[in-house]
């Protein structure tokens, strides 16, 4: 028989302040690996440009005598290392002494072959995919899982927004002075020490947490493709996509790179036709390089050929600064600009999550930016590893020690209900695993007493 009152008891201890409590405990039980790892790996990508160019550093400083090669010269010194290929983009070299990037792609890989600038001999050949910080942006944001690590990633950093917020929930102060809430009373020691060590740094890191998940959401699979559809439900299908929701999309992407041309139809067929027999030979790019140059757009500067991503020749800025972003369409023909797309005249979308990533990867600011990522990273793992410190000492043995519910403790506010299916519908992750630990709990643990009494819960 269905007992009411103890429906009615047990509804309000699953809405009182130790259940929020217990919910900022799963969250970070769950979390902490994940914060931990993204903290370290984050910190070092916040670097790429520097690392990158000191790994680069044997093909920058070279011998360059006599006059330059020729970019289709170049181009097809590379094209030739590397059968089976497909141009992608020359990248111009950044100095005179530079050596000249050509990305060549066969299928699904992607190739960079370093050109010497006057001898168009290859210095070298790397795939894409194993230059070092490309392997550590697919651990920081797959764990090199592909799909999975993605999703797993995703639910990790929308829990970690949950443990965010109910962190400052349980923070706000219930007393007078700044002592353990602004500033930590690391005099001491104990239990104190490390709670204050904890709840203030959380405090300080926060608002800097919290972007910093906001902005890699849209890498991630689900959240990002959504955020996808949004963009095109508000009528930016016409700009290029400027950031990608992992690496299977990447190599969707590669493949319609090294695909040929569509071959076009209509009033401009003969002279799209020409466009694209031309590019198979590469014949114009002289042309089309020296107009670019000419431009001084922030660098890396990309220019590639038609294919069935882009039916025309185009050119980008592919900076690390995303603001400084630049992209072109070129007519082969005649090697002028045809239209030209400023970071300031692409959709909002795209403008916001640019912003975002550019800070994200700590590039919108210079060593700024750097420093603040850096500040971030350290302080979560001083709130990481002041948590377990803190769980340990009050963990009870054999029990996992999370918050037990408790009648008569403080109920949540209505504020604090709303902003919980806020961030369930939100981040569908979190919300699909939220439900799955409710039922979990209410429907099996509470059943089963060794279970009930491990996990702090009342049994049924």
């Amino acid at each position: 028989m269905l007992d009411l009152g103890r429906n009615a008891e047990t509804w309000r201890t699953w809405c009182d302040y130790r259940s929020v409590w217990r919910w900022h405990f799963y969250a970070g039980l769950f979390c902490i690996p994940f914060v931990l790892w993204l903290a370290a790996t984050g910190s070092i990508y916040l670097f790429r440009p520097q690392i990158e160019a000191w790994l680069d550093r044997p093909y920058d400083a070279l011998a360059v005598d006599g006059p330059r090669a020729r970019p289709e010269a170049q181009v097809q010194a590379a094209l030739a290392a590397v059968p089976g290929r497909r141009l992608n983009s020359y990248e111009l070299p950044k100095r005179a002494d530079s050596s000249v990037r050509v990305l060549v792609g066969r299928g699904a890989d992607l190739f960079r072959v370093y050109v010497h600038p006057a001898t168009a001999q290859v210095l070298h050949i790397v795939r894409e995919d194993q230059r070092p910080m490309r392997r550590l942006f697919y651990l920081h944001g797959e764990l090199l899982m592909g799909i999975t690590g993605s999703m797993v990633v995703e639910t990790a950093a929308s829990w970690a927004i949950v443990m965010i917020v109910s962190g400052l929930f349980l923070w706000w102060p219930r007393k007078s002075g700044l002592a353990g809430v602004i500033y930590p009373r690391l005099w001491r020691g104990g239990r104190v020490f490390w709670r204050d060590l904890h709840a203030v740094t959380g405090l300080w890191v926060s608002f800097f947490t919290l972007f910093v998940l906001l902005s890699g959401l849209p890498w991630a699979r689900s959240w990002g493709n959504l955020l996808q559809d949004a963009r095109l439900l508000g009528g930016a299908a016409a700009t290029r996509l400027d950031w990608t929701t992992g690496r299977d999309s990447e190599i969707r992407a590669r493949v319609a790179r090294n695909a040929p041309p569509v071959a076009p139809s209509g009033e401009h067929a003969a002279h799209e036709a020409t466009a694209a027999t031309s590019a198979a030979s590469y014949a114009g790019l002289d042309r089309l390089v020296a107009v670019v140059d000419s431009l001084h757009l922030e660098p890396p500067v990309l220019v590639s050929p038609p294919s069935m991503a882009a039916h025309t020749w185009t050119a980008r800025s592919d900076a690390a600064d995303r603001v400084s972003r630049t992209e072109i369409e070129l007519d082969m023909r005649t090697a002028t600009i045809t239209s030209r797309v400023d970071f300031g005249e692409r959709p909002l979308v795209d403008r916001v999550v640019g912003i975002g990533i550019a800070a994200h990867e700590g590039q919108l600011s210079g060593r700024l930016n750097q420093v603040m990522g850096l500040f971030t990273a350290a302080s979560l793992w001083i709130v990481a590893i002041s948590s377990v410190v803190l769980w340990w000492k009050r963990k009870p043995a054999n029990a996992l020690g999370a918050p037990s519910p408790q009648v008569g403790s403080p109920r949540i506010p209505a504020l604090v209900k709303v902003l919980t299916v806020a961030l369930a519908l939100a981040f569908p992750m979190m919300g699909a695993t939220l439900l799955a630990i409710l039922a979990i709990e209410r429907g099996v643990f509470v059943r089963v007493p060794a279970a009930a009494r491990f996990f702090g819960l009342s049994p049924a």
